[in-house]
């Protein structure tokens, strides 16, 4: 008789929120707090500095995506606008674009509201443009924004970089980070910290940089991290990250450094993914998901790599980027099972028996053959 296969360690993921609200709940739908008041993620800057390019990048998602060549022709924004990143998400908060010409100083202005629920605020500078204005309007910015809320974090997108040489891009950053953080020592405010993206509509910079800020209001990061350490140390995997599927939001990674390629290739695969399925995953009448359960593909490379990407829920997805010979040793065989029928999400290693890949489901794209 066959000896019983060794019982192997469950891990259990249930939801996890957003700082500074975070409630506890028993699914798994939403990383982030389904209350009406949802932590919010504000824009600011200079007018024509590219806030609303970047609100409308980000909130387009993988099933109606926004060409960059599309937000040229967006009007200036002249009020708050407001977008709500839920419905279709597992990422739930909202970002607020200010208008460029905001007056901190008009009585209309309510900051203790605006800046008391804020988790962060990204403030945004046109790096092409003469950015001395910009500076002067981040520090009056962050100095009134700390004083409501010390808890926010402050972020600066050094924007629309692709014009500029890539000796240029680091004088450009180098530059600002030390005027600002002179500005902010002139003024006693050395306590607060502020973190420099160089960014672009025309590359995966902005999806990775969000995803950064994104990062640092999940209080649940490190145990996140910690049990992708332990899947890939257990598998041969080289990189591995937890994607929101229809913002291209990483929420976590291994603690391995990212660096731009890995994470651009796991942003053209998801949508390889989701545009093979829309095509061929979908029923005649149009009816379905392109995204569901059944969604699992693997993607070799010219250059013995292989990505995996697989369903985690219907809004995550695991993407793991592996040698072609680790892969052939059957190391994805450690891939993590999800069960979502209990409360919160399970993860197991799949069984497996065997030296080959026979045991594993052949690679598919929403149940369709690759």
């Amino acid at each position: 008789m066959k000896d019983p296969e060794p019982t192997r360690p469950i891990h259990y993921i249930t939801s996890v929120g957003l700082a500074p609200y975070y409630t506890e709940t028993s699914t798994e739908t939403s990383l982030f707090s389904a209350s009406d008041d949802k932590p919010r993620i504000l824009l600011m800057g200079l007018r024509r500095s590219g806030k609303s390019s970047i609100q409308k990048l980000l909130c387009s998602c993988v099933f109606h995506k926004m060409s960059p060549n599309e937000t040229l022709f967006l009007e200036s924004t002249n009020k708050i606008s407001k977008d709500d990143i839920s419905s279709s998400s597992f990422v739930n908060f909202q970002i607020w674009d200010f208008p460029g010409q905001m007056d901190f100083f008009d009585p209309t202005f309510d900051s203790e509201m605006i800046f008391k629920g804020t988790g962060a605020l990204i403030f945004v500078t046109d790096a092409q443009d003469d950015y001395v204005e910009a500076l002067g309007r981040l520090h009056l910015t962050v100095s009134r924004a700390y004083k409501v809320n010390p808890d926010i974090n402050f972020e600066v997108f050094i924007h629309k970089v692709d014009g500029l040489s890539d000796d240029h891009k680091i004088e450009t950053q180098r530059d600002i980070l030390q005027r600002a953080n002179d500005d902010l020592a002139d003024a006693s405010l050395e306590r607060v910290h502020l973190s420099f993206y160089l960014t672009s509509i025309y590359d995966h910079s902005i999806f990775e940089s969000f995803s950064k800020v994104v990062q640092k209001l999940i209080p649940q990061l490190p145990t996140l991290e910690n049990l992708l350490n332990i899947f890939i140390s257990h598998s041969g995997i080289e990189k591995a990250f937890l994607f929101d599927v229809v913002s291209k939001v990483y929420i976590t990674t291994d603690s391995s450094p990212v660096d731009r390629q890995s994470y651009e290739l796991c942003c053209d695969m998801i949508d390889v993914v989701i545009d093979f399925s829309c095509i061929y995953g979908l029923t005649d009448a149009g009816s379905g998901c392109a995204y569901d359960k059944e969604s699992l593909a693997i993607i070799r490379l010219n250059n013995t790599t292989v990505l995996y990407l697989k369903e985690v829920t219907k809004f995550l997805a695991l993407i793991c980027i592996l040698r072609e010979e680790s892969f052939e040793r059957k190391a994805i065989h450690e891939v993590f099972e999800v069960d979502t029928s209990t409360q919160g999400a399970v993860w197991r290693p799949v069984s497996s028996s065997g030296s080959n890949l026979s045991g594993l489901k052949y690679a598919a794209l929403n149940g369709g053959a690759v």
